[in-house]
């Protein structure tokens, strides 16, 4: 199936044509197993699953130009999860090793909706390790995509079949090791291609598209500005201005699949960070609290369930991996 990056198929209107959909009945089979073999992979590495919060009096403030939505809860103003990041580093007071599948909002930008890549809804497969460096973490979601696309493709045949998926696409994948690529390096790369990428941003969407069009197996791409990413991305102790983070990038132009990062813990990088970045400490009493109190380090990701099985399952969209799905400025069910 073309992967196709201008604008793709748009959902039905009617959501029973959607779920009796045969592309949509595979597409659904290959993220549950995917939500399988990811659930049966970290249990074997010893962590345990947590359900995040859907609502809270603050959350994730990176959210890439959407708007987060506001909801009353009993006469204060709380917020849908846009990420379960402060949860997930709260978590760890409780268990070493943790992981959730994290449901999400964000009112994207309008022109998202042409993308194929961003939904309003969305759920994310969320995992945190205490004392964990970016080496080690990263090592970790090498393994975990590697073992879910591994069982899921041997798993479901048919599926694939039905969908047009040849699953060679997978070889280099599933040979792990994906390739570190530095974000001034990938700058640099998309200017040469005749892409005018700003140096202390994150990699926009079309230049994202760009890298991920002409890859042939995922990559990281790694040290991002200090400027373009939330106050809770640990900055490098060597290279003042990085930060010790990265992004997973599909190939076939899929684009991004995931984003970590080692975190900051320190009350007083907290805040610093927090001030530069344009965000009122005080939203975050209750964080900070614990801060104070003392949270572990730790590295964590977030990979996107939908994202993912689009990649996987070789589809036009990502709503096409979403059984209600939800885009920017389309009302629906």
């Amino acid at each position: 199936m073309t992967v196709q990056t201008a604008q793709g198929p748009t959902p039905p209107a009617d959501p029973g044509r959607h779920l009796a959909s045969p592309t949509t009945r595979s597409a659904l089979r290959i993220q549950h197993h995917l939500l399988g073999a990811a659930r049966e992979f970290l249990r074997g590495e010893g962590f345990t699953e947590l359900l995040p919060p859907v609502i809270g009096p603050v959350t994730d403030p990176g959210a890439r130009g959407s708007k987060q939505v506001d909801i009353d809860f009993y006469g204060h103003r709380y917020k849908l999860m846009t990420s379960a990041i402060l949860y997930k580093q709260a978590s760890l007071l409780a268990f070493d090793k943790i992981f959730c599948v994290a449901p999400n909002v964000r009112l994207e930008p309008l022109e998202t909706a042409g993308t194929n890549r961003h939904l309003v809804e969305f759920h994310q497969l969320d995992v945190e390790v205490a004392g964990a460096s970016r080496e080690q973490i990263t090592a970790l979601v090498e393994q975990l995509v590697v073992h879910m696309v591994r069982s899921t493709a041997a798993a479901l045949p048919a599926e694939f079949e039905e969908l047009g998926r040849d699953t060679d696409a997978f070889h280099g994948l599933l040979q792990g090791a994906f390739e570190r690529v530095r974000h001034s390096d990938a700058v640099l790369d998309l200017r040469a291609a005749g892409h005018d990428q700003n140096p202390d941003a994150e990699l926009d969407w079309e230049g994202e598209a760009l890298l991920s069009a002409k890859a042939g197996r995922p990559f990281f791409v790694t040290d991002y500005p200090k400027g373009s990413r939330g106050f809770y991305d640990r900055e490098c102790p060597g290279e003042p201005g990085l930060l010790r983070n990265f992004d997973l990038i599909a190939p076939e132009g899929y684009g991004e699949l995931c984003s970590g990062s080692e975190r900051t813990n320190e009350y007083a990088d907290i805040i610093t960070r927090m001030r530069e970045t344009g965000e009122n400490p005080q939203k975050y009493r209750w964080y900070l609290d614990l801060v104070r109190e003392g949270i572990p380090a730790s590295a964590g990701f977030g990979i996107g369930v939908e994202r993912l099985t689009r990649y996987v399952a070789g589809l036009d969209a990502v709503w096409q991996a979403s059984a209600y799905p939800k885009l920017a400025g389309v009302v629906s069910p």
